[in-house]
């Protein structure tokens, strides 16, 4: 009976941390913090945060306009066809001026030039096209800029903490410390840590909106083939 109550009291002071062995560690241990850390990567990383709030800036503004700019009546084609065939061509005019978006600006510009060769009217749509599409591109350079210019800047920052870091060791002398040389290396990494992370948000943020504008110029063709189909019925053709 003696032998289960020491048993016992052993099992209790283990659980209790009354083994040496068995105690865990104290907590005392440095935590990894991300802004601290962060901070540490010097200016480079003010440089990588502007960058990151230009691409995320630019990313938002363009998916509200590129979604504007892809909402039409389904019925749009259909009833300037209406309007076209009953003669009433300013009422077709004023419907696509209070529709107002890139395929809209397109037909008036077809609907303006009815009367002329086909040729004259495709080339003015076309030329409409352009302008419209280079709207909704607008600002998608920068942000393929920044993808491709992030992670560049981020190395940059680490070659030159470590250059920083080797210098502080060559001025010790022979007082080097270890712990000089690692924290001037994780420091230097850092940058490249958020250059990366900068550089494949903005890479995909730049995939996404080409996707969207892809897809509102593929609907542009589209309302632009049905329209031109519309001027070459027979009872529009002069």
């Amino acid at each position: 009976m003696m032998n289960i109550f020491l048993q016992a009291a052993s099992l209790a002071d283990t659980l209790a941390g009354g083994n040496p062995v068995l105690t865990p560690l104290a907590s005392g241990e440095p935590q990894m913090n991300l802004l601290e850390m962060a901070m540490k990567g010097g200016w480079i990383m003010l440089v990588l945060v502007l960058l990151s709030v230009v691409c995320f800036y630019i990313f938002f503004e363009r998916l509200a306009f590129i979604r504007k700019a892809g909402k039409e009546d389904p019925l749009f084609m259909e009833r300037i066809r209406d309007y076209i065939r009953s003669g009433e061509v300013k009422s077709a005019i004023n419907y696509c001026r209070i529709t107002n978006t890139p395929t809209a600006r397109m037909i008036e510009k077809g609907i303006t030039r009815m009367g002329r060769p086909v040729a004259d009217v495709h080339a003015a749509i076309e030329n409409t096209g352009n302008i419209e599409v280079a709207k909704l591109e607008n600002g998608l350079p920068i942000v393929a800029t920044i993808s491709g210019g992030a992670p560049m800047i981020g190395f940059l920052g680490t070659v030159t903490g470590m250059v920083q870091a080797f210098w502080e060791m060559a001025n010790a002398g022979n007082n080097i410390d270890i712990t000089l040389l690692s924290g001037g290396i994780y420091e230097a990494m850092i940058t490249t840590v958020g250059g990366l992370v900068v550089g494949i948000a903005a890479m995909f943020a730049y995939n996404y909106l080409v996707t969207r504008v892809d897809k509102v110029v593929s609907q542009m063709e589209a309302r632009t083939m049905a329209f031109m189909d519309l001027l070459n019925e027979p009872d529009q053709q002069k």
